[in-house]
């Protein structure tokens, strides 16, 4: 199923069309939490994203619940339940700091310590494997369900303490091929690996400088948000042909791994902005950040009522997007 899904990834893009994603979809929204068979997007357009987005942080400290206070046994619910609807899981990882426990966004130096040879390796290796005991728990039935893992993202900038002036491109690498094959060696074999930097790259050497390899990536992409509508339009014109060639030269998927406008403060930034910025690429997929039902201001989806919620139905109608029901039994045969 993982090889199936791969492959049909592939198809998807190369016949022009390009899956929509959506953080936190089906667990909670704007107003609402923990109702079944819900999601923001569904209220707008009647049908799920094709991918969805959880993240694992803190499940490395063996707790209960992630970051954002969404439960792991929830979240595992509804992996197996977006599988069941013919969907995609991405999951992302804002790892504890092994040095201070701190978070992610705490900038300790810590890579050269967990990396084999680090005083710390053996705890992290002990993190790596409570993310493989939760891997290997999405099962349905006697199938494993095959996931999108993105880890140590976003390290083109220096805000996460795996970021590029926190450790050596050797050591970033290292990074890389202890997660990979700590995982393998843990039997989390159902796992599909996508490499996303920022937009701070200017052409394929610097995309690449810390690419771990081909024989560990199966996808590559990005992470941009808009703050200012001009610049983000010239970013993504800027990065989109730059990821294309590169996945073109690698044989690989690309991916808008995490893009959207806080709040989407424009009733048609769907079909005047994300759609066109996004047209003619080979995109297998573009994932927009969570509805965070704890900060109203805080979306990057619409909902009922939201001034950009008539757009997005256009967006959705679109020949070129996909969502569940466009993909259904397809992509794990």
């Amino acid at each position: 199923q993982t090889r199936n899904l791969l492959d049909n990834m592939d198809r998807i893009s190369k016949e022009g069309n390009t899956m929509f994603g959506h953080q936190c979809s089906t667990l909670y929204g704007m107003g609402w939490r923990g109702e079944a068979d819900r999601s923001d997007i569904k209220s707008i357009c009647g049908d799920y994203p094709a991918v969805v987005g959880w993240d694992l942080a803190e499940i490395e400290l063996g707790k209960a619940e992630n970051i954002d206070g969404d439960s792991f046994d929830a979240i595992r619910e509804h992996i197996k339940q977006t599988y069941a609807r013919g969907g995609v899981t991405t999951l992302s990882w804002h790892t504890t700091n092994p040095v201070t426990d701190g978070d992610s966004w705490d900038i300790t130096e810590a890579v050269y310590r967990i990396i084999p040879g680090g005083d710390l390796h053996d705890k992290f290796c002990g993190y790596l494997d409570k993310v493989a005991e939760f891997i290997g728990s999405l099962k349905v039935g006697d199938e494993y369900v095959p996931v999108l893992f993105r880890p140590w993202h976003e390290h083109t900038g220096s805000w996460f303490w795996w970021g590029q002036k926190l450790c050596t491109t050797e050591q970033y690498k290292a990074l890389w091929h202890l997660t990979y094959n700590h995982l393998q060696e843990k039997g989390a074999t159902h796992l599909l690996y996508a490499y996303s930097p920022g937009t701070e790259f200017t052409d394929s050497i610097t995309y690449l400088e810390r690419y771990p390899g081909d024989e560990i990536i199966d996808m590559i992409g990005f992470d941009t948000y808009q703050s200012d509508r001009k610049r983000y339009i010239e970013t993504m014109q800027r990065a989109l042909p730059i990821l294309t060639e590169v996945g073109k030269a690698h044989n690989k998927i690309i991916a808008i791994t995490e893009t959207g406008f806080e709040g989407v403060k424009d009733a048609k930034w769907w079909t005047e902005t994300l759609q066109p910025a996004i047209a003619g690429y080979p995109i297998a997929y573009v994932l927009v950040w969570r509805n965070a039902r704890e900060r109203i201001t805080h979306f990057y989806a619409p909902y009922p009522g939201q001034e950009s919620a008539e757009d997005f139905k256009n967006f959705y109608n679109d020949s070129i997007t996909l969502f569940v029901n466009d993909i259904k039994g397809t992509l794990y045969k």
